[in-house]
């Protein structure tokens, strides 16, 4: 099952805030947090003591509340990676490791007798993890989560986040990566200028960050990053079908109901034999085989342009098809609509067979 978290930064705003922000993701279906113990130099007594109320909190809620940690951490705190009983006594539910140890060493922390999570940090060098799997873990407390970028033009590529992304699924472990809000006004750091995994999300909207990660295929978890995302984003994200992708569209105004009805109430799959002009859903035109499909708007074809084909088509009548690319309408397609400009983009990564649905923006 797919899941949603948010993120929270204990010593960078009060506790009620972020009780009331916990409490508003769970509303709309969060359940995860993510947070941080790596910033703990000063006035370390408070700052745990409040981390713990968080963290409680959270678990209260049903969340699953997971820390970033680091070598430095467990040495500032004194604490040994065999011996995880103060991240138990925090109500944790497990460890990420920002920066980890040789392998052998979290090897050893996934067989803890509290059944913490270990959490490993997904966007460096996929041999870390391979290194890790050498020293055979406890499969089951091992789980991954990329990292997020706060400085614009840092954040990921998406070869190099596929290829790290694909290694920790060839290994059957969770995944999890981040998105970040347009509403939110800081993160962890000083630096604050969105805080993705990958770099071409930085600009998107949230739920399009998010549907972009799911339809990887390789990521299980998306976290929100930066505090705090508003209700109206919490929402749609919570709305979202995280298991199916909806692409938002829009449509000419005056479309027949039939036309409308197959644009938004099928569900639509990419046929197996591939075009790379369009993406081709063809059971609407099974469906309304007896209907008669007069021509609509046959302007020449964009990408990301929405097409039924009409009754000038013969058998293809009733065929809704996405343009990919540019191309002449002959007068016999009508051009009914458009995928958003901001998700075209995803039309390209619409697998053979893959399943979808159309829908308006909210």
């Amino acid at each position: 099952m797919r899941r949603l978290g948010v993120s929270i930064y204990p010593n960078k705003s009060s506790i009620e805030d972020n009780k009331r922000y916990l409490s508003l993701a769970a509303k709309y279906g969060f359940s995860r947090v993510f947070t941080n113990l790596i910033s703990i130099e000063e006035n370390k007594e408070k700052i745990l003591k409040d981390f713990k109320e968080i963290v409680s909190y959270g678990k209260e809620l049903g969340m699953e509340v997971i820390a970033d940690v680091s070598p430095s951490v467990f040495k500032s705190l004194n604490i040994s990676y065999s011996d995880l009983k103060f991240f138990k006594d925090m109500n944790l539910t497990g460890l990420r490791l920002d920066l980890g140890f040789t392998g052998n060493e979290e090897s050893i922390m996934s067989f803890n007798p509290y059944d913490l999570k270990i959490e490993l940090n997904m966007s460096s060098n996929a041999k870390y993890l391979e290194n890790i799997i050498s020293y055979m873990p406890n499969k089951d407390n091992i789980i991954g989560c990329h990292n997020f970028y706060p400085h614009r033009y840092t954040g990921l590529s998406r070869k190099h986040f596929m290829e790290t992304s694909e290694i920790f699924k060839k290994h059957g472990i969770r995944t999890a990566a981040f998105v970040s809000s347009a509403n939110a006004t800081f993160g962890p750091w000083s630096v604050n200028e969105g805080l993705p995994t990958l770099e071409e999300h930085r600009e998107l909207s949230i739920d399009t960050q998010a549907k972009d990660l799911f339809n990887t295929g390789l990521i299980d978890d998306v976290i929100v990053a930066n505090c705090f995302a508003s209700e109206e984003e919490l929402k749609i994200l919570g709305d979202l079908d995280k298991e199916i992708l909806t692409l938002k569209v829009e449509l000419l105004d005056d479309l027949p109901k039939v036309e409308r009805d197959i644009v938004l109430k099928e569900l639509h799959f990419n046929r197996g034999d591939v075009s790379e002009y369009v993406i081709r859903s063809t059971q609407s035109r099974v469906k309304y085989k007896d209907y008669e499909f007069t021509l609509i708007n046959p302007k020449n074809i964009e990408r990301g342009d929405i097409l039924i084909d009409s009754s000038l088509y013969g058998h293809y009548a009733g065929e809704l098809q996405i343009a990919l690319k540019p191309m002449k309408n002959y007068g016999k397609t009508s051009v009914v609509g458009k995928v958003i400009d901001e998700e075209v983009f995803l039309l390209d990564y619409i697998k053979p067979w893959q399943k979808f649905k159309l829908k308006y923006p909210i």
